[in-house]
């Protein structure tokens, strides 16, 4: 089957009937919320903004929240054994838990994805403090991932209400992280259309582009992937299913260390990747290796770009180009020690494709990790 790419149809406020306003955070369960917080500022330069644990009143749990422009991460650990943090860490290493969509009325989305079949996870609840109230509702997804819709508009806080101002003296510069891009679900053998479907008729989006085995594929390795969209393309989700292959793909060592489904990568969008990877680089992200060679046929493939590509050899940084423009894009290697969640950086010039062109070299790369590791 060869690639379908279908436009999204531009909904209006009366047929969506789920308007999403864009990404609201990013919440991991890690083992340790302090250091992945370290981590991230150092790594990634995101900026300190809000913490939740004892010192709040917060009894179960201990959250410290990142912002770089637009982009906000949870880091939460669990105080105790007997919690479904715990839990979820026991099973999954550190990893997505919460993809929270911001929202005007949450508890019309609640009612609106529970009625077309949602499992509800959070029923509409307000939460107050002295700077106003917000609503949170949610329902769940593929694995263990959930959906949180949040409702801020009477509330002018730092974060959510049980939160503070998070002041520290620690501060590395920003790296130039604008906003979140997309993020990918990786699910089980045949379960990318069961997902696909969810999220068609539970939320309302759209299928914008289908990558079939013969897209996404090597000698070895295989994957099918579907890309769901909202109706105002604020929200992107390609949804990832292995395909057969002489050997153990991307997905299903994904599916394997994580132990079921989830998050595999989160992409996160600047407008000068050769400034942002550099810095990335000097600051100990590790970045999967591209084959000299791929640039050899880079510029009859994508004509003429502004970039140096000199340079974006030198970085490691893939380009592609679709009927709107073009797209550079690189993937470190996993953020943790299991080969599970990892990060995408990509600088979109007009392109609103995800690489069709880079995944030959990048599976080769994927795969020469995995061989390192024994689990191709």
């Amino acid at each position: 089957m060869a690639t379908i790419i279908q436009p999204a149809p531009t909904q209006t406020s009366t047929d969506d009937f789920l308007p999403l306003l864009g990404t609201d955070y990013i919440e991991l369960y890690v083992g340790n919320a302090k250091q992945a917080a370290h981590y991230y500022k150092t790594a990634f330069g995101f900026q300190s903004l809000a913490y939740s644990g004892l010192e709040t009143g917060v009894r179960h749990k201990v959250s410290y929240v990142l912002q770089q422009g637009k982009i906000r991460l949870v880091l939460s650990s669990p105080y105790h054994s007997n919690s479904d943090i715990a839990e979820h860490h026991r099973l999954h290493g550190d990893g997505v838990k919460v993809i929270a969509f911001w929202v005007d009325d949450a508890e019309a989305a609640f009612r609106e994805t529970t009625s077309r079949g949602a499992r509800a996870y959070l029923e509409p609840t307000i939460e107050r403090d002295d700077s106003g109230e917000a609503v949170r509702s949610g329902i769940y997804a593929y694995g263990d991932v959930v959906h949180l819709f949040v409702e801020r508009k009477n509330y002018h806080g730092t974060f959510l209400p049980g939160f503070e101002k998070w002041e520290s003296e620690y501060n590395p510069s920003p790296i130039g992280l604008e906003y979140v891009d997309h993020c990918v679900g990786s699910v089980g053998w045949g379960e990318m259309n069961k997902w696909a479907r969810f999220y068609e008729e539970v939320l309302g989006f759209n299928n914008l582009i289908t990558f079939d085995d013969k897209d996404i594929s090597t000698e070895y390795t295989a994957l099918m992937s579907k890309v769901m969209t909202s109706g105002n393309m604020r929200i992107k989700f390609p949804i990832n299913e292995p395909a057969r292959g002489k050997k153990k793909s991307q997905v299903e060592e994904f599916y394997e260390f994580y132990e079921g489904a989830g998050c595999q990568h989160i992409a996160v969008a600047t407008n000068d990747i050769i400034f942002t990877v550099g810095e990335l680089r000097k600051r100990g992200v590790e970045f999967l290796y591209v084959p000299g060679n791929y640039y050899d046929t880079v510029t009859d493939r994508v004509g003429a770009i502004a970039e140096d590509l000199a340079t974006l050899k030198n970085l490691g940084i893939l380009v592609d180009r679709d009927e709107e423009g073009y797209l550079l894009q690189i993937f470190t290697k996993p953020v943790e020690d299991r080969p599970t969640m990892f990060f995408e950086i990509i600088q979109r010039c007009g392109a609103n494709s995800f690489g069709k062109g880079n995944f030959q070299a990048l599976f080769e790369s994927i795969e020469a990790e995995q061989r390192r590791r024994g689990t191709l």
